[in-house]
């Protein structure tokens, strides 16, 4: 789902490499979206995106993510997008229901009899009943 109409972005000064350009430019991005009035999603998609990503949402109800990878505003920006698709789209993902299997008939011979042969072994070590 592109939701990238919806995105906004913040920018301030990012630390690391960059020498002088890190005091000057502002090449940190800081992706925003808010979740609760997009017009991409339905109202069940959007509880289960804000049940999912509840940690990573902030009062106000945006979901952020930030880039300062790069010396470059565009390259963060373009990140910092891509790591929000992510998120949504994992969000959204549903996981397989597991279907209940039950043990073969060999399984459960091969079961029994390693522990009739672990019984037999430990048997072997005790001191016979009649006694000595």
């Amino acid at each position: 789902m592109d939701i990238s109409s919806e995105i906004s972005f913040k920018t301030a000064r990012s630390g690391g490499k960059g020498g002088q350009n890190v005091n000057k430019v502002e090449t940190m991005a800081e992706a925003l979206w808010h979740v609760a009035s997009s017009a991409h999603f339905t109202e069940e998609e959007k509880a289960r995106i804000q049940e999912k990503l509840e940690t990573k949402i902030n009062k106000e109800g945006y979901l952020t993510t930030k880039s300062s990878v790069t010396r470059s505003q565009l390259e963060n920006k373009l990140i910092a997008q891509k790591k929000l698709e992510d998120l949504v789209t994992k969000s959204l993902l549903q996981p397989k229901k597991r279907t209940p299997t039950k043990p073969s008939k060999a399984a459960k011979e091969k079961r029994l009899d390693s522990k009739k042969k672990e019984s037999l072994k430990k048997e072997m070590r005790r001191v016979p009943k009649d006694g000595l």
